[in-house]
C-alpha cells in the first residue's frame, strides 16, 4: 500500500538517494557500507527506510534479482526542483526572488556561484525576449 506522499524526503531519506544518485543502482547492503562511511547506523535500518521509500514511490527496487538493486525514481535535479517549490510555497509565499535573496545573504557566495548565476539570468532574459 502506498504511504501518504510528503513535502519530500526526510534527511535520511535524501541520504539515500544521494548514494544511490552518485552510484547509480545499488544494493541495500552497497547504500548501506556508503552510508557508513558517513555516520554508522544498523544495516536493518537502512534495509528499513529503503522498503519504507520504495512505498513512498521514492525508490524502484528490482525485485528480479538477489540481492534486489534499489535505484531513485527521480532524478536528483527532479527532486531539488520539488523540494525547492516546497520550500518556496510554504516558506517564501510563492516568492522566488524572495528565496534566492534569502540564500545568496545566508553565506558567502563564491565568484564561480554569481558568474553561475548571471549566466541562468541572462539565458532567462534572453528566452523572454
Amino acid at each position: 500500500m502506498a504511504r501518504r506522499p510528503t513535502d519530500g524526503p526526510t534527511d535520511g531519506e535524501l541520504a539515500i538517494l544521494g548514494v544511490l544518485w552518485d552510484r547509480g543502482p545499488s544494493t541495500a547492503r552497497d547504500v548501506h557500507e556508503a552510508l557508513c562511511r558517513r555516520r554508522p547506523t544498523a544495516a536493518t535500518t537502512t534495509l528499513k527506510l529503503m522498503q519504507i521509500m520504495v512505498d513512498k514511490g521514492l525508490l524502484a527496487r528490482d525485485e528480479s534479482r538477489r540481492p534486489q538493486v534499489y535505484c531513485a525514481a527521480a532524478t536528483k535535479e527532479r527532486t531539488q526542483r520539488k523540494l525547492i517549490g516546497n520550500l518556496m510555497a510554504r516558506a517564501f509565499d510563492g516568492s522566488a526572488a524572495q528565496l534566492v535573496l534569502r540564500a545568496l545573504s545566508a553565506h558567502e557566495t563564491s565568484a564561480e556561484e554569481l558568474d553561475a548565476i548571471r549566466r541562468l539570468l541572462d539565458r532567462m532574459e534572453g528566452a523572454k525576449s
